[in-house]
C-alpha cells in the first residue's frame, strides 16, 4: 500500500493518472471538532485489477500541496469518480475552490440503474464487484499518525473496488441512454452555492413555531451571529449554542449578562465572553429591526390547495413510474413535488428535464383528466381518456 508524503510523488501519480479515462477517489476526514472538514486523507486508483495502480496520499505530510490532484481535477479528459460525493467536493471547494471535472457519482448512477434509494458503496460493492467491505476501521481518529496497517486497507478498498462499480454502471447508463440523467443531477454538486452558507440566511434552517416578525428578527440575528462566530472561529454551530438555545433566546429576549445566566439551555462557555457579548447584541438587533425589514418566511406552502385525492392518484402514478424505469422515486419525485403539482403549481423539479420524461408529462396528463390509471393484478396501467 502506497502513501504519497510528497508533492512530487503526488505529481508523478497524477500524470500518470492522466493517460487513463477515469481515476477513483475518496477521503477521510473530521468534522466533530470544526467548522470546516479538517481533510486527513485522499485514496486514488486508476484501472486495474489490485492495489498496485491505487495509493493513499497524506495531506497532513509537511510540504504536501495538492495542487497536482486539483490540476487533474481540471483535466477534463479524466473522469474523476467518487461514491456520494457532496461531503468530499465540499472540502476541495473550500479548500482551493475547485471541482473535479468531468465528475461521476455512482451513488445517484445507482439510483438511476435500478439499485433503490441512495445505494450504499458496501451494497453496490457486494452485488457488482462481488466483493465485501471490512468497516471495522470506519469510526477511527484519521488524523493520527501513524496510520494501522487495517486504516490502510479499509481506507485503499473505497476506491479499488470503486473501478468495477464505476465500470459496471457506466455501461448501464451508456445501455440505456441515461447517462445525461445523471449529468442533470450532479450538476448542483459542481454549483458553489450548494457549499456556500451566507449568515445573514441562516435563520432559514432554524425551526421555529411562530411567524411573528419581531420573534423571527430575533431569529435571524442570533442565527447571522452563530454562523459568523463559527466561520470565523472553525468550531461547530453547536458549539456555539443550538438551536433550541436560540429559539429559547429569542423567546427570553435577555438584554444583561445576567439574564443570560438565567437561561436553561444555553452552553455554560456561551454565558460569558465574546459569545455572551454577540448574543445580547444580536437580541438587541433584532430588538431594533424596523417591521418593514422584518424576515419574510416563504408560507407558499401552507397556503397550497392541495387536492388529496389527485396527490394520492400522483403517488400511485410515481409507484407505477418507478417500478417501470428501475429509477429510484425519491430521485424522481418528492412528496412535496406531488403535492405541488396537486395543488396547481408547475414550476417543480418533477416536471423539468428528464423526470418529465420518466413522470412528469404523464402526470400532467392525469391532472388535466387525459389519463386515467387501472390496475391488472398487481400491475398499474395507463389509461387513455
Amino acid at each position: 500500500m502506497r502513501t504519497l508524503t510528497t508533492t512530487e510523488e503526488l505529481a508523478a501519480f497524477c500524470q500518470e493518472a492522466r493517460h487513463h479515462p477515469f481515476v477513483t477517489l475518496d477521503t477521510e476526514f473530521l468534522r466533530e471538532r470544526t467548522y470546516y472538514s479538517k481533510l486527513c486523507l485522499i485514496q486514488m486508483a486508476m484501472p486495474g485489477n489490485d492495489d498496485s495502480t491505487a495509493v493513499l496520499v497524506d495531506p497532513l505530510a509537511d510540504g504536501l500541496s495538492l495542487e497536482p490532484l486539483y490540476e487533474l481535477f481540471r483535466d477534463t479528459s479524466v473522469v474523476k469518480v467518487f461514491h456520494a460525493a457532496r461531503q468530499d467536493l465540499e472540502i476541495f471547494f473550500v479548500n482551493a475552490r475547485v471541482f473535479p471535472k468531468p465528475l461521476f457519482d455512482t451513488q445517484v448512477a445507482a439510483m438511476v440503474c435500478g439499485f433503490g434509494e441512495q445505494a450504499g458503496y458496501e451494497t453496490l460493492v457486494k452485488k457488482i464487484a462481488k466483493a465485501s467491505v471490512d468497516k471495522s476501521s470506519r469510526f477511527t481518529d484519521w488524523s493520527r499518525r501513524p496510520l494501522s496497517d487495517a486504516q490502510k486497507a479499509y481506507a485503499l478498498a473505497d476506491v479499488t473496488h470503486l473501478r468495477k462499480v464505476y465500470e459496471y454502471l457506466a455501461k448501464e447508463l451508456k445501455k440505456t441512454d441515461r447517462a445525461k440523467w445523471v449529468e442533470e443531477e450532479l450538476e448542483i454538486l459542481t454549483t458553489p452555492d450548494t457549499y456556500i452558507t451566507h449568515p445573514e440566511d441562516a435563520w432559514e434552517r432554524v425551526k421555529t413555531r411562530t411567524n411573528s416578525g419581531k420573534f423571527l428578527a430575533i431569529v435571524r440575528e442570533l442565527a447571522r451571529f452563530r454562523e459568523d462566530y463559527a466561520q470565523s472561529n472553525d468550531v461547530p454551530r453547536s458549539r456555539v449554542f443550538k438551536d433550541d438555545a436560540l429559539v429559547e433566546l429569542a423567546s427570553t429576549k435577555p438584554v444583561t449578562m445576567n439574564d443570560l445566566g438565567r437561561s436553561r439551555l444555553l452552553l455554560r462557555e456561551a454565558r460569558k465572553g465574546e459569545i455572551a457579548d454577540g448574543i445580547l447584541a444580536a437580541i438587541k438587533a433584532g430588538m431594533d429591526c424596523a417591521p418593514e425589514n422584518y424576515p419574510r418566511p416563504d408560507l407558499s406552502r401552507e397556503k397550497m390547495q392541495v387536492n388529496p385525492a389527485l396527490a394520492d392518484l400522483l403517488r400511485v402514478l410515481l409507484k407505477a413510474k418507478t417500478e417501470d424505469s428501475g429509477v429510484a422515486s425519491k430521485l424522481i419525485a418528492t412528496s412535496a413535488d406531488l403535492d405541488a403539482i396537486a395543488a396547481g403549481e408547475r414550476d417543480v423539479p418533477a416536471l423539468r428535464g428528464w423526470r418529465a420524461e420518466v413522470f412528469g408529462q404523464d402526470a400532467l396528463r392525469l391532472c388535466e383528466g387525459k389519463i386515467a390509471l387501472s390496475a391488472k393484478g398487481s400491475d398499474v396501467r395507463i389509461v387513455e381518456l
